[in-house]
């Protein structure tokens, strides 16, 4: 046929589908094969289902009879690792956890299931998603397939790899300040972060008000198309939004063009914490782009951004130590890291606790008059590309300067690729709505994804495949 089914979106998947030309048991055998190949050089998944052949069979039969259960129906998608796949261990990334099978779905999967999507496989994450590198106790080192001698972030690093690499077109993450978006901003990937409560997701444990459920794609369509599934209702989760049934697919092509669309474009957000130059560069380049197409843009920065991460600091060390309350006997498995930040939660008062969540919806308030002003904004996903794995080896070694905010706020926003640095590193930007305007931030995603084009997966398979007979760097 010469194509590599690999390589494909879910979208073009789904044609192919449809019209015969090939069957999702061939796609899902390939995305095996590329699994056994490649996996061992960066560590992508932690474990992959023994029934994703017979998964796919079904969904082949249904093809066949002319019933698919929806366009979506016989895709293959990876679960990162603290989202529940029934018959599959729920492992969290961590050596504290036992590996009894989920005797149920997380909503999202539940969805997915119902729409005929094979959710075949768990992604690796750090120890209970706390730090943006995926490296565990238990999985140990997730690479970077651009340069596997550097981190692809976290805590979604698995799911990041897995789509870049095409061992699965579709991965769920989950971001708790920055999860999604710095892994596919470092590994080329498009990740979106929904609103708060716009993807059911139970059970939502210590992190639960800060954590997001989201697709990690190659290319937005994709991403929306997943999105219309997994935002269906599901009551096991209070927090959820009320079911708006909108099909986020469908809305790329029905906003209205950008003229009059009014963009903010902070470089900086405010923060002492300067991008590195073909980061900045590119923040400015969109920014000039939807200015062509005659978007009113102004150079302006969302208050508050600051005091949101003091903020996430502060709720991020009490849910370290809520997570660990009560491991005494396990204590010894966990990361170091995360031993550090439950042992800084010792320390948070409830007042302090409280102050915290007040101050946050102040904050919140003050956000959504700066959304009054402005339909979008335009910034960065993280201050430099992917950093070295040695640079990364402490718990401090990063923070999410640019993202977490987005989360104590509750607000959409996406990470896409915009180039490639003069060393071979891709480069994202963020794009961030409004709390509820996840329609126009996938809008304002695809409208760009078709400007800048999509980061040169097949070019990065082929060189890791040639070197995958060679030594795993240090």
């Amino acid at each position: 046929m010469g194509i590599d089914l690999r390589e494909l979106t879910a979208w073009e998947l789904s044609g192919l589908y449809a019209n015969g030309r090939t069957s999702p048991v061939d796609v899902m055998k390939t995305i095996l094969e590329r699994i056994q190949s490649l996996d061992p050089t960066v560590n992508a998944f932690c474990q992959v289902a023994d029934e994703a052949l017979e998964l796919a069979r079904a969904s082949e039969a249904r093809w066949q009879r002319g019933a698919p259960l929806s366009q979506l129906d016989g895709v293959p998608v990876s679960i990162k690792d603290n989202i529940a796949v029934a018959g599959l261990p729920t492992r969290y990334g961590s050596r504290a956890t036992m590996p009894e099978a989920a005797a149920s779905d997380s909503p999202s999967v539940a969805r997915l299931r119902e729409a005929g999507a094979i959710c075949f496989g768990k992604t690796t994450m750090p120890d209970f998603a706390h730090k943006i590198v995926t490296d565990s106790p238990l999985t140990g080192t997730t690479r970077n397939p651009w340069d596997r001698s550097r981190t692809p972030g976290g805590s979604s690093g698995g799911a990041a790899v897995a789509v870049a690499l095409g061992m699965g077109p579709v991965a769920i993450g989950t971001d708790g300040g920055g999860s999604i978006r710095i892994p596919a901003s470092f590994t080329g990937v498009f990740g979106f972060k929904p609103s708060f409560g716009r993807v059911p997701h139970a059970p939502r444990g210590p992190f639960g008000l800060l954590s997001h459920v989201g697709p990690m794609t190659r290319c937005v369509e994709d991403a929306a198309q997943i999105l219309t599934i997994i935002t269906r209702p599901d009551s096991r989760d209070w927090y959820a939004l009320p079911f708006e049934g909108a099909d986020y697919a469908r809305g790329l092509s029905c906003l209205p063009v950008p003229g009059g669309i009014r963009i903010a474009c902070s470089p900086t957000l405010g923060l002492p914490v300067i991008a590195e130059a073909e980061i900045h560069d590119a923040v400015v380049r969109t920014a000039a782009m939807f200015r062509e197409l005659g978007a009113l843009v102004h150079v302006a920065d969302p208050p508050g951004v600051a005091q949101c991460n003091a903020i996430h600091t502060t709720l991020w060390r009490a849910c370290c130590r809520q997570l660990t309350d009560g491991m005494t006997d396990r204590w010894a498995e966990l990361d170091p890291s995360l031993q550090a930040y439950a042992q800084a939660g010792n320390g948070i008062s409830r007042g302090e606790l409280l102050g915290a969540l007040i101050e946050r919806g102040e904050l919140g308030a003050a956000v959504n008059a700066f959304f009054e002003r402005h339909d979008l904004l335009i910034c960065p996903v993280y201050p430099d590309v992917a950093p070295s794995l040695a640079e990364v080896s402490s718990s401090t070694a990063l923070f999410p300067h640019f993202t977490a905010w987005c989360n104590q706020l509750g607000l959409p926003a996406a990470s896409l690729y915009a180039g490639m640095t003069a060393t071979r590193l891709p480069v994202s930007i963020q794009i961030v709505g409004s709390r509820h305007a996840d329609a126009l931030v996938l809008w304002a995603s695809h409208m760009l994804e078709r400007a800048f084009g999509r980061a040169p997966f097949a070019e990065l398979t082929r060189e890791l495949f040639a070197s995958a007979a060679g030594a795993t760097p240090a």
